[in-house]
């Protein structure tokens, strides 16, 4: 088993002999290898940044109008259960990190506890998930565009087009041009939600009325409480919910770029709870004390509704601007990260050796190129079939999402036990309530597979597809063994 570093820097590591120290030095030379090439140019800004982008994303802006429709006040609960999990599998990532940073980050991890085939799984269910997750970026780009009356008549795959074309572009330069649009993307999301939350706290306390209603908890008391639909509903949106912290982990792949990683890593990880509190749970609590939950649609921002409530002019648009950026800064960070994945994956073998290639500008152009590649797919699909291409490819992302954080738990856990049996050293960032949060976050990602098989017709036919993702699976990886040159 790997170590960590040295016996000089961790005495804990002398136990396990010398012999054993010089395996694990040469061990974690094979691995950082499989990595080396990358800038570590990312600032602690743009670490903090896009660890409060991942965690904020259209699945506030826009879809918790269609959830409080369904659950209620209850979705407050429901954003704070999920959010405490997605803690969670950011401690247990950062803990990893810790022990080694490294661009390639869980797909790395797999590979050093669970061998090549587990990277080989982990890496490109990741994969799966960022391709079609991507393809409803640029689709929900075009969507945003034509919210404006005078691109109503642009055909919405040129709309696609342009946006790939764009953050393309962007991120094929240096890793620093990556960091500066995620953090300028990451910082207008926050910038209105925070003006919503000054705003609404400030009505709140004056009990200024809004749409000629008083705000404050005899709203929810009025309108069947906190669960008006029962128990029932609330639990069952929890599989949608989940989703809306995809990307949390980005800043594991990150990592291997920042400059001061184990001085950076722990303090951004541990501002995602906060900024969960307040973001999330704060902006439904607020929603739902200042109008009546039974205002708020499906299709339509919440903010819309409050702001449009209030009569501010101009508001439709400038949250269409959020959501816009939101939808840009997702499918930037899809570029990003597929691009270390498959490099990752490719260095060890699981891959192509083509992604494994770098540009002048260090930066790994041969997976980018591939996920443009399939990214283009989502525009011919946006010309084909406009009005579909959200249900054909939103469920299966789901799918990577769920892999993707139960092997990060996975790889913890292994480590957790390694470091017990004094084979690797402590870190002094751990998963708290180990192992015990660890098996509880299983179980809870196995619950959201449960619910999404509840989910008819969508989530159905998406856990019907596993056997097919896994036989696919299956035949890449001995395909991949019959290449010439693999051992």
């Amino acid at each position: 088993m790997p170590a960590s570093s040295s016996t000089r820097d961790h005495p804990s590591a002398a136990n396990t002999g010398s012999a054993a120290i010089t395996h694990d030095s040469e061990r974690r030379r094979w691995l950082d290898s499989h990595e080396s090439g990358y800038e570590q140019t990312l600032k602690p800004r743009q670490i903090q940044m896009i660890a409060i982008g991942g965690a904020i994303g259209t699945g506030l802006f826009l879809g918790a109008g269609a959830r409080l429709q369904l659950a209620g006040p209850a979705l407050a609960v429901v954003y704070l259960v999920c959010g405490a999990f997605s803690f969670l599998i950011l401690r247990a990532l950062g803990e990893l990190v810790m022990h080694r940073p490294t661009s390639g980050s869980f797909v790395s991890y797999a590979r050093e506890f669970y061998g090549e085939k587990g990277a080989f799984i982990a890496g490109w269910m990741y994969y799966l998930n960022w391709a079609m997750t991507g393809i409803v970026d640029i689709t929900a780009v075009a969507l945003y565009m034509r919210y404006w009356g005078t691109f109503a008549d642009m055909p919405q795959w040129a709309f696609a087009l342009v946006a790939l074309t764009f953050v393309g572009a962007m991120n094929m330069a240096a890793v620093k041009w990556f960091g500066e649009m995620e953090f300028w993307f990451s910082l207008i999301k926050v910038g209105a939600l925070v003006l919503f939350l000054l705003v609404g706290t400030l009505i709140l306390v004056t009990g200024h009325p809004v749409a000629g209603v008083s705000p404050g908890l005899h709203l929810v008391a009025q309108n069947g409480g906190l669960f008006p639909h029962g128990l029932l509903p609330a639990v069952v949106i929890v599989q949608g919910v989940v989703f809306a912290y995809a990307g949390v982990e980005l800043i594991g792949t990150a990592a291997g770029e920042a400059a001061d990683a184990r001085s950076v890593l722990p303090k951004a990880i541990n501002s995602v709870m906060w900024r969960i509190a307040v973001f999330y749970v704060g902006a439904v609590v607020l929603l739902v004390l200042l109008m009546p939950w039974t205002a708020y649609r499906a299709g339509v921002s919440p903010f819309v509704t409050f702001f449009g409530a209030l009569g501010v002019p101009g508001i439709g648009t400038a949250m269409n601007l959020v959501v816009l950026t939101a939808a840009l800064s997702s499918l930037n960070s899809g570029l990003y990260s597929t691009g270390r994945v498959l490099r990752s994956l490719a260095m060890g073998g699981s891959a192509p050796p083509f992604l494994a290639r770098m540009n002048a500008n260090n930066v790994p152009y041969g997976g980018i190129l591939i996920t443009l590649a399939v990214y283009l797919v989502g525009v011919v699909l946006n010309y084909l079939v406009p009005s579909q291409v959200f249900e054909i490819v939103l469920n299966v992302a789901s799918l990577g999402i769920i892999s993707t954080w139960g092997f990060i738990v996975l790889c913890q856990i292994r480590l957790r036990q390694a470091q017990d049996r004094g084979e690797l050293a402590v870190v002094g960032f751990r998963m708290p309530a180990a192992p015990w949060s660890s098996w509880l976050t299983l179980a809870f990602l196995l619950g959201v597979l449960v619910l999404m098989a509840f989910d008819y017709p969508d989530g159905t036919f998406t856990i019907a597809a596993i056997p097919l993702v896994t036989v696919a699976l299956m035949l890449g990886w001995r395909g991949l063994q019959r290449t010439p040159g693999r051992g």
